[in-house]
């Protein structure tokens, strides 16, 4: 007797030898274990942690696999059954049952799997090597004065409630003999954005990287965000905006060049 394609598939996603974490594999079956119908007699699956289910879908709609509605359902749940568990995945499974509502219900059976998605993301930065992000990307230029990246946006989320802040930076700095890659600065923020974060240390760690990486006669960083942790919670105010700043070198010794720095960052944009 011919095999559904669903059944075969559980078996195949239970054999260890093909269970692989990472890397594409490919499982056949020949003889009696072929499908009916023209159904297919292979499965190539993306590995087990990134079953990509959207294309098997979209090949079964065109009659590559032949499997109706039950059968995408059981493929999906049989991979789930093997998948190795994220922590950070578990751990919100029981935020939300604590809470009081039901994770495996429609809509929520694959919030937890996002949100340690989302959250993997938003601090990716702590993984990340400033080196590399910079990659070398410094330039001999004959070039002393002043030079501004404003409007920086900016997304990061609040070390005390894990609610996100999000606003703009402005960063300027004063060469000596080298420049550095424009783009570099944005991505230099994100690195120290995509942390758990307070605003004041966010200001103060990229001035201070950049001072340290390429050395100029001074840096300046000014960063203006609204924090959700006070407009949705706690004194809800809608309005309000936190500024930050952090002067080093000559912007910190010289007000005159402080002065010039604020009244291009806050003049007509």
């Amino acid at each position: 007797m011919q095999r559904p394609f669903a059944e075969l598939a559980v078996s195949l996603f239970a054999e260890p030898a093909l269970s692989k974490a990472k890397g594409p594999f490919e499982a056949e079956r020949t003889g009696s274990e072929r499908f009916a119908s023209g159904r297919a007699n292979r499965l190539r699956i993306t590995g087990i942690h990134g079953v990509n289910f959207l294309s098997i879908r979209n090949a079964n709609r065109m009659g590559r696999y032949g499997m109706d509605q039950k059968d995408l359902e059981l493929l999906e749940k049989s991979a789930a059954a093997v998948r190795p568990k994220d922590p950070t995945e578990e751990y919100f499974r029981e935020i939300i049952r604590s809470l009081g509502e039901d994770p495996t219900r429609q809509g929520l059976d694959r919030t937890p799997r996002r949100v340690a998605k989302s959250l993997r993301y938003l601090t990716s930065g702590y993984h990340q090597d400033l080196d590399k992000v910079l990659n070398g990307a410094l330039f001999d230029v004959a070039y002393d004065e002043m030079v501004i990246v404003k409007d920086i946006e900016i997304f990061s989320l609040c070390e005390h409630h894990l609610l996100p802040f999000f606003g703009r930076c402005h960063v300027a700095y004063i060469p000596d003999k080298k420049v550095i890659g424009l783009s570099k600065i944005p991505r230099l923020v994100d690195v120290f954005a995509h942390r758990l974060q307070v605003q004041e240390r966010l200001t103060r760690q990229i001035a201070e990287t950049l001072m340290e990486k390429i050395r100029p006669h001074g840096v300046a960083v000014v960063i203006e965000a609204r924090h959700l942790c006070m407009i949705m919670r706690g004194v809800e105010k809608q309005n309000s905006v936190a500024m930050t700043s952090a002067m080093l070198g000559v912007f910190r010794d010289e007000h005159r060049t402080r002065e010039e720095f604020l009244t291009l960052v806050h003049g007509p944009r």
